[in-house]
């Protein structure tokens, strides 16, 4: 089964009316890893998730509803940690492909739990990186039945 790391932006898109396109796409691709079982997150999504739905946008979320829908994440995937190997192996990537270190951080949270995808508008659609593969899910050439469950 392919497994897919759905990263902050994925997240906040689904909570974000101002393009009511990538919300119905994000929505989507949320609807769809969640009911194949295919999705996961880093706790690092969930903390950026959480700041950005309460501090970035128009109308944020009030803390309770915030923490309510990181609840709801934390149910509904699986939940990878970030732990100092994560850290050290985000340092490596960032230096040595010139990533965020947030992004760098997403990245080694997949690449050390043999996540092979990357679902985030925020690098090339189709990169890939020692194994990582980053699908934008907001461009045209996506193909969204790539998250079904497989075996």
């Amino acid at each position: 089964m392919s497994v897919f790391l759905v990263d902050t932006n994925v997240l906040v898109y689904a909570h974000d009316p101002r393009d009511r396109r990538k919300q119905d796409l994000a929505r989507e691709v949320m609807a769809r890893v969640v009911s194949g079982r295919t999705g996961v997150l880093s706790v690092q999504c969930l903390t950026e998730f959480y700041r950005t739905v309460r501090f970035r946008l128009p109308e944020p979320l009030d803390p309770a509803a915030a923490l309510a829908q990181v609840e709801r994440f934390a149910d509904a995937f699986l939940v990878l940690d970030l732990t100092p190997i994560v850290v050290l192996e985000g340092c490596r990537a960032s230096g040595t492909y010139g990533l965020s270190i947030w992004d760098a951080l997403i990245w080694a949270a997949a690449r050390l739990n043999q996540v092979p995808y990357i679902l985030t508008e925020d690098t090339q659609h189709e990169r890939v990186l020692e194994g990582v593969r980053y699908l934008n899910p907001f461009v045209p050439q996506f193909e969204p039945g790539i998250l079904a469950a497989r075996s």
